[in-house]
């Protein structure tokens, strides 16, 4: 397999980055800003699992840590696994959230486009909850 084209989405939040780390790594508060998982996330183990507009998804997350990683592995119904790879990291007094968003093999340029869109809504949404 050959290097995918990446494209990093990315938002400032006027927030301390543990306060914006320590909310947006929950998963359980996901539903209220990552519109992909709106119908929200069930435990089953070490997984959370959603019902969504790909059908059934299980999603395995980074464990808490230190450094602001909400790394998240999703499997799809069809066995398609896509690794998500989510940072707060410091910036200034607030923080920065990034996203690094992968074209996978079979997306067109449009659809890529739109993905793009969809995340940047999603951060978004995460910087208007954080910051009222």
């Amino acid at each position: 397999m050959s290097v995918m084209e990446a494209r990093i989405v990315h938002i400032g939040i006027n927030r301390h980055w543990r306060d914006v780390y320590d909310y947006a790594s929950r998963p359980e508060n996901m539903p209220a800003w990552a519109s992909g998982l709106a119908s929200g996330l069930v435990q089953d183990g070490e997984d959370w699992v959603a019902q969504g507009a790909l059908g059934s998804v299980r999603v395995r997350f980074a464990p808490r840590n230190d450094f602001g990683v909400i790394d998240h592995l999703v499997t799809m119904e069809s066995g398609l696994q896509v690794n998500n790879a989510l940072r707060v990291v410091a910036n200034g007094d607030g923080a920065e959230v990034a996203f690094t968003l992968l074209k996978q093999p079979d997306m067109t340029d449009a659809q890529f486009d739109a993905d793009s869109k969809w995340v940047l809504k999603d951060l978004t949404e995460l910087k208007t909850l954080l910051e009222t």
